[in-house]
């Protein structure tokens, strides 16, 4: 673990959730805490998504509102990324607006509700574009059972928003979240402002290494997504150069993002 120990360490993609009466979990969330701090990650950048449903603007609010929470607890650590459904467009990019400028947040995170590449989902990539903010995006390649997430982004979605918005910075959810990852990374090989992170409960043999080859190491993030000991599992067991990991442990190109916030 001295390569965790010994430098910043940035994890790009987990949450907190509700627990029974709505409120933070906070059972789950000193579980998560409690990882961060075996594993000597530095910055953990979460959110509190609805992974079910048409969530409404209320529901975005509380979501919003309860990941603020959780901020509070450790405000130079945890790092916001603000949940929103945007097919309510006004609802959403006033919610946007309000986890930016008053909440401290410094991303967005989209579900499965919309393909990033509908239309509808525009207004809120311009905005994004226009507060220099990136947007974490759930995605997959669903070979099993695609009628359970209709509407999942996989990466000809992606694709299709970095040609009309080359300016946006988008993040592909989870490489190992499940499905075909090989055919995720070649589709979105040749748009360089799609980047991806390094988590989900798949740790296939190569899964960091075939990445790498298509991407590299510049256009990937650190996350765990729920999965912390795989996830930190992949990076110390890949076979790929010790610069690579310490680029996808602190990417750069992301510093930024992480100065923001309360």
């Amino acid at each position: 673990m001295k390569l965790f120990q010994e430098n910043i360490v940035v994890n790009w993609h987990e949450h907190v959730w509700f627990d029974d009466r709505q409120n933070l979990d906070i059972k789950r969330f000193e579980r998560l805490l409690d990882a961060a701090h075996k594993t000597n990650t530095d910055y953990l950048v979460c959110s509190l998504p609805l992974t079910r449903g048409n969530p409404t603007p209320t529901d975005m609010r509380r979501c919003n509102d309860v990941l603020y929470e959780a901020m509070k607890h450790y405000p130079d650590m945890i790092k916001g990324m603000a949940f929103v459904n945007p097919g309510y467009v006004k609802e959403s990019l006033d919610e946007v607006k309000r986890c930016i400028d008053e909440l401290g947040m410094i991303g967005v995170k989209l579900y499965n509700q919309y393909h990033i590449s509908d239309p509808v989902v525009r207004s809120l990539i311009e905005q994004c574009i226009e507060l220099d903010i990136p947007i974490l995006q759930h995605a997959g390649k669903l070979n099993f059972m695609p009628q359970e997430q209709p509407f999942i982004s996989d990466g000809t979605h992606f694709a299709k928003v970095a040609i009309e918005y080359p300016e946006a910075i988008i993040i592909h959810a989870h490489v190992g979240g499940g499905g075909d990852w090989q055919w995720a990374i070649k589709a979105i090989a040749d748009h360089p402002n799609i980047f991806i992170d390094t988590s989900g409960s798949v740790h296939d043999e190569g899964i960091i290494e075939d990445t790498i080859e298509a991407l590299g190491a510049k256009r990937m993030l650190f996350g765990t997504d729920g999965s912390y000991c795989a996830g930190v599992g992949k990076i110390l067991s890949a076979r790929i150069t010790y610069d690579d990991k310490l680029e996808i442990l602190n990417n750069k190109r992301f510093t930024r993002y992480l100065a923001r916030g309360l």
